[in-house]
C-alpha cells in the first residue's frame, strides 16, 4: 500500500540536491520525492548557478567533494547572496570537518553513508525553522494602507493607489514572510524581473513611494545595509 506524503499539495517544499554521483542524485531524487517534495538535481555548482537564476527553493543539498568547485566553496560563494538553508553532504565525518562546514554558513552537515531517514528528519527539522509563509488571499494590513490582492491595490480610507503587476508581484512576495530580508537578488527572482540591482532598487523606490514611505528613512519597505529589505507592516524601527 502506498504510503501518504508527508507534505500536502500547497505545502511541498522545493529541494535543490547538488552531487556529481549520478546514484546519489537519483537516490535522494526518488525518495525525495516520494516524500512530498519538489526534486531537482545539479551535476555540479555551475549546474547549480544556471538553475539558481530562475527557481528558488526551500532547501539545497550540496555534496562537499565535487569536480572543479567543491562544496564548501560554493557554500560560502552562496551565502554571501541568499538565507536559503544548506544541508552538507561529504564522506569526510570527523569533527573538525563537520565544524569547518557549518562555518562556511552551512545549516547542518551529514556524513556519508547516511541512512535517508536521517536525512529526512534533518531536512524536516531544518524548515521547522524557516518562516512560515502566508497565504496572501485575503486583504493584508501594511502600515496605514490596506493591500487588496484581488484588485492589486492599495487602500487607505477614501484614497486607492494601484499597483503595476511587478509592484503586485513584488509586494506579495515580501508579504509572504514578513520581516524576512530578501536579497536584490531573491526579490528580483521571486517577481521575475531580470537585469541589475539597480532593477531591484527602481522598483523598490516606486513601491515606497506608493506606500508613502521615508526614501531616507523608511519604516515600511526598509533597507538592510549590505544584505537587501524587508518589509513591515506594522510600525517599527527605520532600516539599519
Amino acid at each position: 500500500m502506498a504510503h501518504k506524503p508527508l507534505f500536502s499539495e500547497s505545502a511541498k517544499p522545493h529541494i535543490l540536491v547538488v552531487d556529481d554521483d549520478d546514484r546519489i542524485r537519483e537516490l535522494l531524487f526518488r525518495y525525495l520525492s516520494d516524500q512530498g517534495m519538489v526534486v531537482n538535481t545539479a551535476r555540479d555548482t555551475a549546474e547549480a548557478d544556471e538553475i539558481l537564476k530562475v527557481s528558488m527553493y526551500d532547501l539545497l543539498i550540496v555534496d562537499v567533494m565535487m569536480p572543479n568547485e567543491t562544496g564548501l566553496e560554493f557554500t560560502t560563494r552562496f551565502r554571501n547572496t541568499f538565507d536559503t538553508p544548506v544541508l552538507l553532504l561529504t564522506a569526510l565525518g570527523d569533527t573538525n570537518d563537520r565544524i569547518t562546514g557549518l562555518e562556511t554558513g552551512a545549516d547542518d552537515y551529514l556524513p556519508k553513508p547516511f541512512d535517508p531517514k536521517e536525512l529526512l528528519l534533518r531536512i524536516k527539522a531544518i524548515l521547522r525553522r524557516r518562516p512560515e509563509a502566508q497565504d496572501i488571499t485575503a486583504e493584508q494590513k501594511i502600515g496605514p494602507w490596506v493591500y487588496d490582492p484581488d484588485l492589486k491595490e492599495l487602500v487607505n480610507g477614501n484614497e486607492k493607489v494601484r499597483l503595476t503587476s511587478v509592484e503586485a508581484s513584488l509586494l506579495e512576495n515580501l508579504l509572504r514572510f514578513d520581516g524576512k530580508i530578501f536579497s536584490r537578488e531573491e526579490l528580483a527572482h521571486l517577481a521575475g524581473l531580470e537585469g541589475n540591482d539597480r532593477t531591484i532598487d527602481v522598483q523598490v523606490t516606486r513601491l515606497r513611494r506608493k506606500l508613502g514611505d521615508d526614501s531616507k528613512t523608511p519604516t515600511i519597505l526598509q533597507t538592510i545595509r549590505g544584505q537587501g529589505y524587508r518589509l513591515r507592516t506594522k510600525s517599527g524601527e527605520a532600516s539599519e
